[in-house]
Protein backbone atom coordinates (compact mmCIF):
# COMPACT_ATOMS: atom_id res chain seq x y z
CA UNK A 1 0.00 0.00 0.00
CA UNK A 2 1.33 3.53 -0.97
CA UNK A 3 1.95 6.48 1.53
CA UNK A 4 -0.99 7.94 -0.56
CA UNK A 5 -3.73 5.52 0.24
CA UNK A 6 -2.12 4.45 3.95
CA UNK A 7 -3.32 8.19 4.13
CA UNK A 8 -6.26 8.22 2.78
CA UNK A 9 -7.42 5.05 5.09
CA UNK A 10 -6.46 7.27 7.65
CA UNK A 11 -8.21 10.09 7.06
CA UNK A 12 -11.53 7.27 5.83
CA UNK A 13 -11.46 6.00 9.46
CA UNK A 14 -11.67 9.45 11.27
CA UNK A 15 -14.78 10.64 8.88
CA UNK A 16 -18.44 11.07 9.89
CA UNK A 17 -20.95 9.84 7.61
CA UNK A 18 -22.13 12.89 5.75
CA UNK A 19 -24.52 11.60 3.29
CA UNK A 20 -27.17 9.01 3.60
CA UNK A 21 -28.86 6.95 0.56
CA UNK A 22 -32.61 5.83 1.83
CA UNK A 23 -35.64 5.21 -0.07
CA UNK A 24 -35.24 7.81 -3.13
CA UNK A 25 -31.95 6.03 -3.88
CA UNK A 26 -28.87 7.30 -5.34
CA UNK A 27 -30.54 9.84 -7.74
CA UNK A 28 -30.79 12.11 -4.72
CA UNK A 29 -28.02 12.35 -3.23
CA UNK A 30 -25.78 12.73 -6.63
CA UNK A 31 -25.81 16.53 -6.25
CA UNK A 32 -24.76 16.78 -2.66
CA UNK A 33 -22.19 14.12 -3.56
CA UNK A 34 -20.45 16.04 -5.71
CA UNK A 35 -20.67 19.56 -3.69
CA UNK A 36 -19.07 17.13 -0.93
CA UNK A 37 -16.63 15.90 -2.91
CA UNK A 38 -15.27 19.49 -4.13
CA UNK A 39 -15.17 20.55 -0.61
CA UNK A 40 -13.28 17.67 0.55
CA UNK A 41 -11.92 14.97 -2.12
CA UNK A 42 -13.13 11.97 0.70
CA UNK A 43 -16.76 11.80 1.51
CA UNK A 44 -18.24 8.56 3.84
CA UNK A 45 -21.89 7.19 2.35
CA UNK A 46 -24.16 5.24 4.64
CA UNK A 47 -26.37 2.84 2.55
CA UNK A 48 -30.01 2.44 4.68
CA UNK A 49 -31.96 -0.79 3.96
CA UNK A 50 -34.06 0.94 1.32
CA UNK A 51 -31.29 2.36 -0.72
CA UNK A 52 -29.71 -1.10 -1.30
CA UNK A 53 -33.25 -2.30 -3.03
CA UNK A 54 -32.50 -4.75 -5.52
CA UNK A 55 -29.01 -4.79 -5.21
CA UNK A 56 -25.53 -4.96 -2.84
CA UNK A 57 -23.50 -1.97 -0.92
CA UNK A 58 -20.83 -3.10 -3.27
CA UNK A 59 -23.40 -2.04 -6.67
CA UNK A 60 -24.77 0.41 -5.23
CA UNK A 61 -21.43 2.47 -3.73
CA UNK A 62 -19.93 1.69 -7.29
CA UNK A 63 -23.02 3.12 -9.52
CA UNK A 64 -22.88 6.17 -7.26
CA UNK A 65 -18.73 6.55 -7.48
CA UNK A 66 -19.19 6.30 -11.27
CA UNK A 67 -22.37 8.98 -11.15
CA UNK A 68 -20.07 11.55 -9.02
CA UNK A 69 -16.80 11.00 -11.27
CA UNK A 70 -15.60 9.54 -8.60
CA UNK A 71 -13.27 6.34 -7.15
CA UNK A 72 -15.06 3.89 -4.82
CA UNK A 73 -12.51 3.57 -2.22
CA UNK A 74 -13.29 1.56 0.71
CA UNK A 75 -16.54 -0.30 1.44
CA UNK A 76 -17.19 -1.81 5.04
CA UNK A 77 -20.62 -3.16 6.01
CA UNK A 78 -23.33 -0.63 4.54
CA UNK A 79 -20.56 2.13 4.62
CA UNK A 80 -18.71 3.31 1.56
CA UNK A 81 -16.22 5.85 1.19
CA UNK A 82 -15.62 7.35 -2.33
CA UNK A 83 -12.41 9.68 -2.94
CA UNK A 84 -12.21 12.25 -6.01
Amino acid sequence: MSDHEQELKRRAHDLDVSVWVGKNGIDAVVDELNDQLAASNLVKVKFLRAGRAGGTTEQKAAELAERVSADLFDVRGHTAVLHR
